[in-house]
């Protein structure tokens, strides 16, 4: 295992013309360059997405994303979650909008709906239903390494993950069902965030 340099991730998506498929399947995530973001939001229950966009752990990924999606690759980003949800995937759903703004169509299932799905054991990006790079994770959440595999095997087993669009499912917490959250930013994108956020 290692961990991709931006410039080994740009590369990757640099390679496929199509699509890109990420599941997530863990309720906890504890990776260092979140740690403060999470901290913030477990204190105050907002994120502060303006000052995330121009963070350089943050701002080098979200033009990933939009420059593959400028040339045509589908980026998906599938999410399996259980409910009520964890904190930290409340954490994660405030966030969503930023996700979306960059070009990412953004999923949601719910873990009971999951039950009888073969899937991997670990998260994975799918690029071009052909290479998997699987991310693996410790049990408390931290950051083990990637894992890139191209086997025909584990491409056909990735390639279908069922789950429902951001803007037709709603976060479960232990008493209420929270509204979809719309980015507080100011820029061209700003119609386009409205439009997303539309109940």
């Amino acid at each position: 295992m290692e961990t991709l340099s931006p410039d080994q991730w740009r590369a990757l998506f640099a390679e496929s013309n199509h699509s890109a498929l990420h599941l997530e399947m863990r309720d906890i995530y504890a990776v260092e360059d979140e740690k403060q973001r999470v901290t913030h939001f477990q204190a105050t229950g907002s994120r502060d997405l303006s000052a995330e966009v121009q963070a350089l752990e943050r701002s080098w990924w979200l033009d990933l994303m939009r420059n593959s999606k400028a040339r045509g690759v589908s980026l998906r980003r599938s999410r399996i979650v259980s409910e009520p949800v964890t904190s930290y995937i409340r954490y994660e759903y405030a966030g969503t909008p930023l996700n979306i703004l960059a070009g990412e169509e953004v999923r949601w299932l719910p873990r009971t709906n999951a039950a009888r799905l073969a899937l991997p054991g670990a998260d994975f990006w799918l690029f071009h239903q052909q290479r998997v790079l699987f991310n693996h994770f410790t049990g408390d959440g931290g950051w083990l390494g990637n894992e890139l595999v191209t086997d025909d095997g584990s491409s056909r087993d990735c390639a279908r993950t069922p789950s429902r669009p951001s803007g037709n499912w709603r976060l479960r917490t232990t008493s209420t069902i929270l509204p979809r959250p719309c980015p507080r930013t100011s820029s061209r994108h700003d119609k386009h965030s409205r439009r997303d956020c539309a109940t």
